[in-house]
């Protein structure tokens, strides 16, 4: 009896000893490929002073896994000009184009060149470089694929030329530690981007698979002086012109008193 009892106390020790074992494995695979990100700014104040910021992006991942930031506005709608001949020699705006689905900030970075590093559908399904984010966006009006190709691509420089989109790579700081790598990138936060939410999201890729994501959310707004004459020409536009004119004539009045005091112009 007292032996059947001691070879049942030890099935339970050896069943509680492997469970014990295989959840510690697994807790460890799970640490392991934890993805984890940090950003120094989540909120981005606009003051009388504000011209521009850099947000700092820094966390760790697996080890041999590719990295790739995106930090993108929520998508919204645009409209521009379209510029043509008319009468077959002057150019001048000929109609609108309207481009829905567009973010207002777009800013990807890579270990590698996301093209060589993400299949189609996964680029796609997270709007990640400018041929998924073409794919994404839509147009009107347009007569085909092709026109919809070049207008897309003007508006892309034309928002690169106000450094509110860019798609570069090989510029992720990485330094492997034992299964882990330490990752960091510093961006140039344009002083063009709007006050609103932005989303800064990290993607783990292996096998050309986003196999992890991590993100943080940063607010920019208006403060101070900034707020006040953003609501005033907002909300009441006659106020906003008088103030606008007391501070133009104050503004020369005061270069005058100093080239006065200067002697003046010869």
């Amino acid at each position: 009896m007292n032996f059947k009892l001691q070879i049942s106390k030890f099935k339970i020790t050896a069943f509680l000893f492997i469970c014990c074992s295989a959840a510690l494995l697994l807790c460890c695979a799970v640490s392991s490929a934890e993805l984890t990100m940090d950003a120094n700014h989540d909120h981005i104040n606009i003051d009388f002073f504000y011209h521009g910021s850099e947000v700092s992006v820094k966390g760790s991942a697996a080890a041999g896994s590719e990295l790739i930031v995106k930090i993108a506005s929520q998508d919204g709608h645009q409209i521009l000009k379209k510029k043509g001949k008319a009468a077959g020699f002057l150019w001048m705006n000929v109609g609108e184009l309207k481009f829905e689905h567009t973010p207002s900030l777009y800013l990807i970075a890579g270990t590698k060149n996301p093209d060589d590093t993400i299949d189609r559908e996964e680029m796609d399904r997270h709007v990640i470089g400018y041929q998924a984010l073409e794919r994404h966006v839509e147009i009107n009006p347009v007569a085909n694929a092709d026109e919809k190709t070049r207008w897309f691509q003007e508006f892309v420089k034309f928002k690169e030329s106000s450094n509110l989109y860019a798609v570069i790579h090989e510029t992720i700081f990485t330094s492997v530690n034992g299964n882990r790598q330490d990752y960091s990138i510093k961006f140039a936060w344009p002083y063009q981007a709007a006050p609103g939410d932005y989303e800064v999201t990290v993607y783990a890729v292996r096998d050309r698979k986003i196999t992890e994501t991590a993100s943080k959310n940063v607010v920019v707004e208006q403060v101070g002086i900034v707020k006040s004459l953003a609501d005033m020409a907002k909300n009441n536009g006659a106020l906003y012109g008088i103030v606008s004119i007391v501070i133009a004539l104050g503004a020369g009045f005061g270069v005058g008193m100093i080239f006065r005091k200067g002697g003046g112009a010869h």
